[in-house]
């Protein structure tokens, strides 16, 4: 219970927060209203646990690698962007941009009219899912295009797809692809900025792994410093800030679907926020146990499934910026599917080998 003792009590203090919230606030503000806030809240945090569990384990496969240092500054710094950056600022960025209004009176507009902000929101998801959804599927694509990945799970289609990693660019090339594809569904009116927002999609992908090599360094340039106790902690903490960009963006990924999807059961965005903390918060604390309890290991496909789940929720956004909707929970549950369907196979495997 160590690794979760600071989520429970952060959901405790969320919870009292939202129990006040709906207390005070609004129309129909009391008791009844209380508990209909706490509810909500509750579910939130469900929802965004179960689409973001995936991601706990992607975060847990890079996090293994890393220091104490560097896995406690994911856990405290890279959480304060993770709840404060994507879960309100980032919202509230995109209508201010979208609108023309400033961020205090987007603000204002999010407390006092949180319908209209919503609606300002809701009317630009086409272009949210296409940059998450093209850096998600970029995620999925350079996993199965692995050539120096030792296990597949589908083995009869990673090993193929695997040998098709010396490409270069093909993960690229599939994800303009998909681009294009999507580009062929949205109205011509919104066209172009969809397009542009998945370009950016790929832009950031290609751009946190060029910041991270750059950061990391050449091995073959490092080889003769590694002897050198200051060189080689240099090389970790280099490792790690170029890691850490790219867990936040990832991060950022998933939080798109979460927000939007909030907003199909609430429209109040304290209450978002709060569940969303929540869930976060839970996710953090779940990728720091399965690093430390060396979960990844003794389960060898766990990464394959969370993969998989990362490229349906890809596919998901994707489609949905062309205006089909698909219920949050079979997101949630497509994911869960692939876990569970991974740890299975994972205990099936590793009950073969003991036999033999």
């Amino acid at each position: 219970m160590k690794h979760f003792r600071f989520s429970i009590i952060f959901t405790i203090i969320c919870l009292a927060i939202s129990a006040y919230w709906g207390f005070t606030h609004g129309p129909e503000a009391g008791l009844s209203a209380m508990f209909k806030v706490l509810a909500i809240t509750s579910i939130l945090a469900i929802m965004e646990v179960s689409l973001s569990f995936d991601n706990a384990v992607v975060n847990a496969s890079v996090l293994k690698h890393w220091d104490q240092f560097w896995r406690t500054l994911f856990l405290t710094v890279g959480i304060i962007v993770a709840v404060f950056g994507m879960r309100l600022v980032f919202p509230l960025l995109i209508v201010g941009v979208t609108a023309d209004m400033g961020m205090i009176e987007v603000a204002k507009l999010a407390l006092n009219d949180p319908k209209s902000y919503s609606e300002k929101l809701m009317a630009h998801h086409a272009e949210i899912a296409a940059f998450g959804g093209m850096f998600l599927l970029l995620v999925f694509l350079n996993f199965l295009f692995d050539d120096e990945k030792d296990e597949h799970w589908f083995h009869w289609l990673e090993s193929r797809l695997a040998d098709l990693g010396n490409i270069q660019a093909i993960s690229v090339f599939i994800s303009l692809v998909a681009l294009l594809v999507l580009a062929s569904f949205i109205p011509d009116a919104s066209r172009l900025v969809v397009v542009m927002a998945g370009i950016w999609g790929i832009v950031v992908y290609v751009g946190v792994k060029v910041i991270g090599h750059l950061l990391e360094g050449s091995s073959n340039d490092d080889e003769s410093e590694k002897s050198n106790g200051a060189s080689a902690t240099g090389t970790i903490v280099k490792g790690g800030i170029g890691g850490f960009l790219y867990l936040e963006v990832l991060d950022a990924s998933f939080s798109f679907d979460g927000v939007i999807g909030a907003f199909a059961i609430t429209s109040d965005v304290v209450i978002i926020m709060l569940g969303l903390a929540i869930g976060a918060m839970f996710v953090r604390s779940m990728t720091i146990y399965l690093v430390e309890k060396g979960t990844l290991d003794a389960y060898i496909y766990l990464e394959h499934g969370a993969h998989y789940a990362i490229g349906a929720l890809a596919f998901i956004m994707l489609a949905s910026g062309t205006g089909l909707h698909i219920p949050e929970v079979i997101t949630g549950l497509v994911g869960v599917a692939f876990i569970v369907w991974a740890v299975i196979s994972s205990i099936s495997y590793s009950k073969k080998q003991q036999s033999s």
